[in-house]
């Protein structure tokens, strides 16, 4: 277990791709990333807590996530959705998310990567070898499993998914409809 006590100066990392298609794929859900933030920063000092973003193609609803997210105080790094000839679309943050952890490293004891991706790994060996300690928060059965093992901490989302979760009434809904039509 790792120490963590209210003088240690922590920054939060979130990888929202990452989070928004596990709690989608895993529960049909939408992450409560207030709870999440708590949970990161565990009364300690915050530094700062930056949400890597992708803007998609149909800004339906974005404007509004976003502004909730600088609502609970997560400043945003936004990029547009690349799309390639042939349909390809990419949306990736690892660089610039990598790159913020160490630039920031020196003024911090813990940094907190809110991510299951095991692109990370190398990032994480960085920053511990650079004396930091490395905690990740992510969805465990989606989270690389040497993500996991490498991190000081890793804290399953899965674990508290009423706290951590937030499911919608349409989300709500279909997963009744499904349960009725099974008991019949």
């Amino acid at each position: 277990m790792v120490v963590k006590h209210k003088e240690q100066r922590v920054a939060v990392f979130f990888d929202i791709q990452n989070l928004y298609h596990s709690a989608k794929n895993l529960y049909q859900a939408r992450v409560n990333f207030n709870e999440v933030l708590k949970v990161a920063v565990a009364n300690r000092k915050l530094i700062r807590a930056i949400a890597y973003v992708v803007k998609s193609e149909t800004a339906e609803g974005e404007a509004s996530f976003f502004g909730a997210l600088e609502k609970i105080g997560i400043e945003l790094r936004m990029k547009d959705l690349q799309i390639y000839p042939g349909g390809l679309k990419k949306a990736d943050w690892d660089v610039g998310m990598a790159v913020d952890a160490i630039r920031l490293s020196s003024s911090l004891d813990a940094i907190v990567l809110i991510t299951g991706d095991g692109d990370f790994l190398p990032l994480i060996n960085y920053l511990q070898g650079s004396g930091k300690q490395v905690e990740v928060i992510g969805f465990g059965r989606s989270a690389s499993s040497k993500l996991k093992e490498e991190a000081d901490e890793f804290i399953d989302l899965e674990a508290q998914p009423e706290k951590f979760l937030i499911r919608s009434s349409m989300y709500s809904k279909k997963g009744l409809i499904k349960l009725r039509m099974k008991k019949k």
